[in-house]
């Protein structure tokens, strides 16, 4: 089953610091592996957003070329905005990227690998499913 890959997953994942072993990360290289992973353009945009300096913006380009953006139509801008009135009226702020990687999570039959707890309220009021992965809190 593919993947959709939020923007905090990649963020921990990409940073220089962190530890060698971190779940999180052992996770993501398991579904590269596996080339499951499937990227979104606004995902993409956000992280080279925060990616400086510029051979660091450079870097990540280069990486993140292996993953193509899954195109997205208007039928998945129409379900995102649908998908953000919902949760709206039903209390559930979300944001405008959130909402359309669940619309094209929905409409391709993918996971959403995300550590953000909003899609635990998102998951309430849409058809999503998401990557069996919890973050262990210390």
């Amino acid at each position: 089953m593919n993947v959709l890959v939020d923007t905090c997953v990649w963020s921990m994942f990409l940073r220089r610091n962190r530890p060698r072993l971190d779940p999180l990360a052992v996770e993501l290289e398991h579904l590269i592996r596996a080339d499951v992973v499937r990227m979104l353009g606004p995902i993409r945009q956000e992280l080279l957003s925060g990616a400086q300096p510029q051979d660091r913006f450079t870097q990540l380009k280069e990486y993140l070329r292996y993953y193509p953006n899954v195109p997205v139509d208007e039928e998945d801008d129409e379900n995102a905005a649908h998908y953000y009135n919902l949760c709206r009226r039903r209390g559930v702020q979300g944001t405008a990227t959130d909402m359309l990687l669940c619309a094209v999570a929905v409409r391709h039959g993918f996971r959403i690998f995300t550590v953000d707890n909003d899609f635990d309220d998102y998951a309430k009021h849409l058809p999503i499913r998401r990557h069996p992965f919890r973050l262990r809190r210390q």
